[in-house]
């Protein structure tokens, strides 16, 4: 079956180190930490009290009051990073075809918020049903893609993945999918989420999967370095503009990159940890690169999960290992979380974003934070600690793995 070349014409994104795609890449490159104390709520009486927020992001400068009451922030979010996509696009919206435009959207819980403060609410009545009559569309995770078709008047295929913090990373290998085999030409896909609540603080919290280094915020997320505690919750949005090679170049789009495949796997092994061994992190990777139809020793750059757990790091690493052997040494790694902590069902979208950054600036960005080498964890791998570093990328892999044991894998390739 002949599949269609799929290349990246449009980038937004609103994220803790950045509002839009330019400031986000300036944060990763500078190494920015996003970590904060929580400021949307009094977080004094919770194990962890800081967290990766949006700064500076009134949604007033984006809607009217009216709408923006209708919507819950991660749908703000998505729409304020998928208007960058688009208009860094340059889609014509007066010519495009938009029932061959599509939107597949990414989220790992959707208005959890919402559904927090509804329930919140009710709990301190009377007992009396009193709930917001835009409840149940603030709160579903494909309210997201629904309304960025609205805004546009997108006609193509439009859903919604949830895969936990596959999510994002889920939507666009469904996007590159469905263009690959003519369904659409172009597609806006990503993923966002907005999971600084009490609910979502209080639920990772009773987990033991958040830091609680609340003396220290900004060093709190810190992969692979062997006094990690946890990862640190962030928040945020992260879109592209996905086209069919030909569409782009008959109208005349700038490309980032091309997407050049997709993996998908399972752990098949727990609820919430990964397997020890790494086996479905191993096979995702396998089968992106199978599907990409590159060479292990093509690939330079890989945006790991890297969550700076101490489960986690370690099964990815050994699953890098297994994929890549001696060519690993050759490599740079890294881990956005470490300055954006994790977005969730967002960390996908925003994580291939730098992979995409990367190819087309020839740099990779840091895993800031590393103090203290981790025993089980191999010296001679460069993760690309603490600077950025500047390198020919010319094949970059971004991994994302969620709970549930589901497995994402996405590989981009500068253009010839």
């Amino acid at each position: 079956m002949h599949r269609r070349r799929v290349v990246v014409t449009g980038i937004g994104a609103l994220t803790p180190i950045g509002n839009t795609k330019d400031a986000f890449w300036n944060g990763l490159v500078s190494g920015t930490s996003g970590a904060a104390p929580i400021t949307y709520f009094d977080a004094s009486k919770f194990k962890t009290q800081f967290a990766c927020e949006i700064k500076n992001f009134d949604p007033l400068e984006h809607f009217d009051r009216k709408e923006a009451r209708k919507m819950d922030r991660f749908t703000q979010y998505a729409l304020v990073a998928s208007d960058e996509a688009v208009h860094d696009a340059g889609l014509d919206l007066e010519k495009v075809d938009k029932a061959r435009v599509g939107v597949i959207w990414g989220s790992g819980i959707g208005g959890l918020e919402t559904f927090q403060n509804e329930v919140l609410n009710f709990a301190d009545g009377d007992g009396t049903p009193r709930f917001n009559p835009f409840f149940i569309p603030k709160m579903i995770a494909d309210i997201a893609p629904g309304m960025i078709s609205i805004k546009y008047g997108f006609r193509g295929p439009n859903f919604a993945t949830v895969s936990a913090c596959a999510s994002s990373a889920n939507a666009i290998i469904d996007a590159l999918n469905y263009i690959r085999l003519g369904y659409a030409d172009v597609m806006v896909t990503g993923g966002s989420e907005a999971g600084v609540a009490k609910a979502s603080i209080g639920g990772f919290n009773a987990m033991h999967a958040l830091s609680v280094r609340n003396d220290d915020p900004k060093t709190a997320s810190r992969p692979f370095d062997k006094d990690r505690d946890g990862f640190v919750m962030g928040e945020g949005a992260g879109a592209l503009v996905l086209e069919s090679l030909e569409h782009a170049q008959a109208r005349g789009a700038t490309i980032y990159a091309e997407v050049a495949g997709g993996g998908l796997s399972a752990d098949a092994h727990h609820i919430t940890a990964p397997h020890p061994e790494g086996l479905g992190a191993t096979s995702v990777m396998e089968n992106c690169i199978a599907d990409a139809g590159v060479a292990v020793t093509d690939v330079g750059a890989v945006n790991m999960h890297g969550t700076s757990t101490p489960l986690g790091d370690v099964a990815e690493t050994k699953a890098l290992k297994e994929v890549f052997g001696e060519h690993l040494y050759a490599m740079n790694i890294n881990s956005t979380k470490s300055m954006t902590g994790h977005l969730l069902g967002a960390a996908g979208a925003v994580e291939a974003i730098s992979s995409i950054l990367s190819i087309k600036h020839n740099i990779v960005p840091p895993t800031i934070n590393h103090q203290t080498a981790d025993e089980n964890i191999d010296p001679k791998i460069n993760f690309t600690f603490n600077t950025a570093q500047k390198r020919d990328v010319s094949v970059a892999m971004s991994n994302t793995f969620g709970f549930g044991g589901h497995n994402a894998c996405i590989m981009f390739k500068k253009m010839n």
